[in-house]
């Protein structure tokens, strides 16, 4: 699964393979120009999106593109990969792997995240290293590619929470079923501290602190929702993702932590937290697509069942998403309020495939056969949040 938008930060696809290599024809006269736009593109987005390392390092790769340099030479074969695929992102995410793994002295530092120090009066200050790093681990780069940019971001986790505390009836405990979970790190919500202010709500202990979760106070509401269920309890949690990531393995962890952006602290360090939840309670994630795992699932009394996903749906084909939406109709008819049921979405106001960082990412919550509520928006990793306004459309 990718779970950033196809030009912003990186849900993974649940009916499409993102695994696969993008969409290149290696046998075609190559067309640099593109693929400099596309990195152009992202570093715009990173820069929006609070990353000016990554945005200074994707200008610099965009010109190295255009000028054939090694840059151009790992991207060789790729100028058809659609937007969708986030090439960017891949090739930030095999240097950062080079980096975190040790085999990238001069460029970690300039890594926040592997101990370095960014100098924000010269962003790119780290671009030589980050070109000879490049040139000189071809084959680990070029491999890295193939790979989908999977963070499996838990700031999310605030939305998801927050559309769930809408719809949880006093007192009953939670099925939870996540469509492109990754490596099923947002199964582990119930666990996640979240705080705005005086506000907070989960274990106060918890590793994953998800601090100023709401740009201004939390709506009234939703103080109320929270001081009705002080603590959530999820009598089930699963997954489905096609390549789902293991969590608990080196390469799994690597590859998480490879596609957080490196000078985002706080990332990194709900990442670190939520690895250590999951190595106390590894998630339950099914390598299968989201209609055929649907239809597994079935609403049961007592306990009120949930389907989630963020920032997934626009990598899933047409046809794979109206199957998942005939079973989401057929789980919403068979509920009641003995066996109630809810679908909650956080995913771009304009969902397909080119949603970027450019649209608004909204929380959409439905319970049973209701019509569908949009609650609040966020930026694509979740924080901070605010009450959704009709009028900024």
């Amino acid at each position: 699964m990718t779970d950033e938008p196809s030009t912003g930060p990186g849900a993974g696809p649940s009916g499409r393979d993102a695994s696969r290599q993008p969409a290149g024809r290696p046998d075609r006269r190559p067309s640099r120009d593109r693929t400099a736009a596309l990195a152009g593109q992202q570093a715009a987005a990173c820069d929006r999106l609070g990353s000016p390392l990554y945005g200074a390092m994707l200008r610099r790769v965009a010109e190295d593109v255009t000028g054939g340099g090694p840059c151009a030479e790992a991207l060789a074969g790729y100028e058809d990969a659609s937007e969708a695929d986030a090439l960017a992102l891949r090739l930030l995410g095999g240097v950062h792997a080079l980096v975190l793994t040790g085999r990238a002295p001069g460029l970690a530092a300039h890594y926040p995240s592997a101990g370095g120090e960014f100098d924000p009066l010269r962003p790119d200050a780290g671009w030589p290293a980050f070109r000879a790093t490049v040139r000189d681990n071809l084959p680990w780069v070029r491999d890295w590619l193939t790979r989908p940019p999977q963070t499996n971001e838990v700031g999310r986790a605030v939305l998801l929470v927050t559309g769930l505390l809408r719809v949880l009836p006093a007192g009953l405990p939670v099925r939870l079923f996540e469509l492109g979970a990754s490596a099923g790190l947002n199964l582990l919500a119930d666990r996640f501290r979240y705080t705005a202010g005086p506000f907070g709500h989960g274990p106060a202990d918890s590793p994953v602190v998800l601090r100023d979760a709401w740009q201004d106070a939390p709506p009234d509401w939703l103080r109320r929702a929270a001081g009705a269920t002080p603590a959530l309890t999820f009598a089930e949690r699963h997954g489905c993702d096609l390549r789902p990531i293991d969590p608990a393995s080196p390469d799994g962890a690597l590859a998480l932590r490879a596609y957080v952006w490196p000078d985002q602290p706080e990332r990194t360090a709900r990442l670190a937290g939520a690895l250590a939840l999951a190595a106390k309670q590894p998630p339950d994630v099914r390598p299968i697509g989201a209609a055929a795992f649907l239809r597994e699932v079935t609403v049961q009394p007592g306990a009120l069942t949930v389907v989630w996903h963020s920032i997934m749906r626009q990598y899933v084909p047409a046809d794979e998403w109206a199957t998942v939406e005939l079973e989401l109709t057929r789980l919403a008819e068979s509920s009641s309020p003995a066996a109630p049921f809810a679908y909650l979405a956080f995913e771009p106001l304009r969902s397909g495939a080119g949603a970027g960082a450019g649209h608004r990412f909204v929380l959409t919550v439905r319970a049973g056969t209701g019509a569908p509520e949009v609650l609040a928006e966020a930026p694509p990793h979740g924080l901070p949040a605010r009450p959704y306004e009709e009028q900024r459309r």
